[in-house]
């Protein structure tokens, strides 16, 4: 059992003053707010719900700070792309295993306990399938168990090039399956991901550009009513090119042929119409943004507002991780909305916090889209995260959230991730050891 005292935590029902916290293993098993402070106990100003990191492509860590030289003509997502192809086909599993625990240890550090980590590099460097389907995954499974991070495993299908379908280019060869692959895959991944102390399996369609819609409809089983993942509408490019193919745009395609339901994750889904608003916050179903990312490949932005007045959920992502943020994605995405209807405080409904608004939604779509729970109740898992406050003494405690997500003044302390303390001081016990292989591994890539 492991004791904890917060003078305040955030509980599902609000923020509560002297919070007594006991963890057994990786459940909370007791929360008592208002309870006398136990001299034996951990102490701590302020403990919150940890996040769920709902959207990871961990091998694009190690391009961070390598795609943001301007080509001969004007950038886009598409030019990212071919970069990110090349970058990826130089890839072994072992330089993927060290990539992905330095960016499960940022995750960490930034107060995130579960990933889910969208894992579509699936082959060797040449296209060929390893003997082991699964080579990849295990090492991303590996970096997982390492770090401490949950780890909610989503294995890609990607079957086509793009819409028509049209066939995979080259630079696509290490994630190319067909169905029947793609079902033995995911079978490796289900006997891997049980070995995992708290892995969680879904499946990923990756597009309706990679994947059809019988496809997808062929594979759905296999998520054994686990979670179901899709990126979507994210570029202009995309709506138009589905038009052509489909007479309807992409999420709209999604809805009115699929069972779409609280199960899936709509990730990105930048590019919406009204109705198609109104039909994904119907569905119950999770939005995964990744305001970073979307921001860093120029996606657009997505209708919050409108959205949430219709009961949307959404979780936010790492996505390409070009930097490892919970306080930045959450903040990005605020930001966004404010420039793009010229208003402040957008999400937050009248008197309440914006920080705290933008942190319990996140927290709660997040978990729904990783097939988690989340929250400092009994029975819940023990991801927690302690805030260093210690800056901020004449702040109310009201303002401090905010001061976290918006300021500067206000970090990570501990986080726990499955009732085990990972980070301390704001550093992940392991991070000078997982540090060191990444550079050599960096070093490796780059020299190549």
């Amino acid at each position: 059992m492991v004791a904890l005292h917060a003078a305040a935590a955030l509980l599902p029902t609000g923020w509560a003053s002297d919070v007594a916290i006991e963890l057994d293993g990786a459940r909370i098993v007791s929360v008592t707010p208002g309870a006398v402070p136990d001299p034996s106990a951990e102490h701590h100003a302020v403990i919150i719900p940890a996040a769920c990191n709902l959207h990871s492509h961990a091998f694009q860590r190690a391009m961070s700070g390598l795609a943001e030289q301007r080509g001969p003509t004007d950038d886009s997502f598409w030019s990212w792309r071919a970069v990110m192809y090349k970058f990826a086909l130089s890839m072994t599993p072992e330089h993927v295993a060290a990539v992905a625990a330095q960016a499960f240890v940022e995750m960490l550090e930034s107060g995130f306990a579960r990933v889910g980590e969208f894992h579509y590099l699936h082959h060797d460097r040449d296209g060929v399938p390893y003997g082991n389907i699964a080579e990849m995954a295990e090492r991303i499974a590996a970096a997982s168990v390492e770090t401490g991070i949950g780890l909610t495993l989503l294995p890609v299908l990607y079957t086509h090039g793009g819409f028509g379908p049209l066939s995979p280019s080259e630079g696509q060869r290490r994630f190319i399956n067909n169905v029947d692959r793609y079902a033995t895959l995911v079978a490796a991944c289900e006997s891997l991901i049980g070995g995992v102390a708290g892995g969680k399996l879904g499946i990923a369609p990756h597009s309706l550009r990679a994947a059809t819609l019988d496809e997808i409809r062929t594979v759905l089983p296999l998520a054994k009513g686990g979670p179901v993942h899709i990126h979507i509408a994210e570029q202009v490019l995309e709506v138009e090119d589905c038009l052509k193919a489909h007479n309807a745009r992409p999420v709209q395609l999604l809805l009115d042929n699929l069972p779409v339901d609280r199960r899936w994750c709509l990730i990105h889904a930048t590019h919406l119409t009204p109705a198609e608003v109104s039909g994904i916050a119907g569905s119950g179903a999770v939005v995964g943004l990744c305001p970073i990312t979307e921001a860093n490949l120029g996606d657009g932005i997505f209708p919050g507002a409108s959205y949430f007045a219709q009961g949307g959920r959404f979780g936010v992502g790492s996505d390409s991780n070009v930097l490892i943020s919970l306080t930045s994605e959450l903040r990005q995405y605020e930001y966004s909305q404010r420039l793009g209807q010229r208003a402040r405080n957008v999400i937050a409904a009248p008197g309440a916090s914006t920080g705290q608004t933008l942190l319990e939604l996140a927290i709660t779509g997040g978990a729904q889209a990783l097939g988690s729970k989340t929250g400092i109740a009994a029975d819940r898992p023990a991801d927690l995260v302690s805030l260093d406050v210690s800056e901020v003494p004449y702040l109310p405690q009201a303002a401090q959230l905010d001061a976290w997500i918006f300021g500067a003044d206000v970090r990570v302390g501990d986080v726990w991730a499955l009732g085990r303390k990972r980070v301390v001081g704001g550093r992940h016990v392991e991070r000078e050891t997982i540090r060191r292989r990444f550079e050599r591994t960096m070093k490796q890539l780059l020299d190549a």
